[in-house]
């Protein structure tokens, strides 16, 4: 999972950026490493994308069964809340003209930080690959929605 793999990146590279890029189900598997974070006083940034659903299986769910919905939709703590408590720095991002500023803010820190970003629920990541596909059979992200990530840097 991403958090626990990201300490033993901080640890072995102390030095190094590191960031954690998790849905927030996913997150939710090893939330409780926040604890290891600050008691380490490990440095470590966490990008949370905030769909509501278990996004890898609600995106096989949408592609391949036709939007059949099942045990994907979650709910989730404010992690905003959740850094709070554990003496993190929280930030939650709803608008994309906030992506850039909030990111160079946490950066910049110096501090562990959370940012929690609101998506659309139907929101896809791509590339993916299909179940039991190989990997010339991913699907790429459609010209469409590549056009309207335009001007945003990563």
């Amino acid at each position: 999972m991403a958090l626990p793999a990201a300490i033993g990146a901080k640890i072995a590279r102390p030095d190094a950026e590191v960031w954690v890029v998790a849905g927030d189900g996913g997150f939710q598997m090893t939330q409780c490493e926040l604890a290891t974070l600050q008691q380490e006083k490990l440095d470590i940034k966490i990008a949370i994308i905030n769909n509501g659903y278990l996004g890898m299986v609600r995106q096989w769910q949408e592609f391949f069964y036709h939007k059949r919905y099942a045990a994907t939709p979650i709910l989730s703590p404010d992690f905003v809340k959740l850094a709070d408590a554990y003496g993190i720095d929280g930030h939650r991002v709803s608008q994309r003209k906030d992506v850039i500023p909030t990111v160079e803010a946490v950066r910049a820190s110096g501090r562990p930080a959370i940012i929690d970003f609101s998506v659309e629920q139907e929101e896809s990541v791509y590339p993916m690959v299909p179940s039991g596909a190989d990997l010339h059979a991913m699907i790429r992200r459609p010209a469409a929605a590549a056009v309207e990530t335009q001007g945003v840097e990563a």
